[in-house]
């Protein structure tokens, strides 16, 4: 069995590491010299979200270890062994209200809202009427960056 532990460092620190997702990935078939594998994999990501899947007949030892863990993963997450069309740059648009520029949380997809809104926390947010999830557009830049 193996498992692959996706940790986030911030700053590089190991003393504020944080765990995102567990990945196990067990052998189904028999133990012996087949040449031939099926395997099982089950993600568990921050939050509790789970993706469960499969590659059969993987030739052992054919390539590096993290041949199988990549098709393994994306088996979870696609359903397919193959990996999806790359995604594409967040565009979230940014409206003013006078001198104020902001977004509207519910313009950013998830899994980047969740994440965004609980790097919010204690942040001011601007009052917009007819607005009631506004966050400053400094903050989302700041976010994109990897500065909040």
């Amino acid at each position: 069995m193996l498992r692959v532990t996706v940790e986030l460092l911030p700053s590089g620190r190991e003393s504020g590491k944080r765990v995102l997702a567990t990945a196990v990935i067990a052998r189904t078939g028999g133990v012996g010299p087949t040449p031939e594998q099926d395997y099982v994999i089950r993600i568990t990501a921050e939050g509790g979200a789970q993706h469960a899947g499969a590659v059969k007949k993987y030739p052992r030892w054919s390539a590096s270890i993290f041949d199988l863990v990549a098709r393994a993963i994306v088996s979870a997450l696609t359903g397919a062994e193959r990996l999806p069309r790359r995604p594409r740059l967040l565009r979230i648009p940014v409206y003013e209200d006078g001198d104020t520029r902001y977004v509207k949380l519910s313009d950013i997809p998830e899994p980047a809202r969740s994440a965004f809104e609980s790097r919010l926390l204690g942040s001011t947010c601007p009052v917009i009427d007819g607005i009631a999830d506004a966050a400053y557009a400094h903050d989302w830049q700041d976010f994109l960056a990897g500065r909040r």
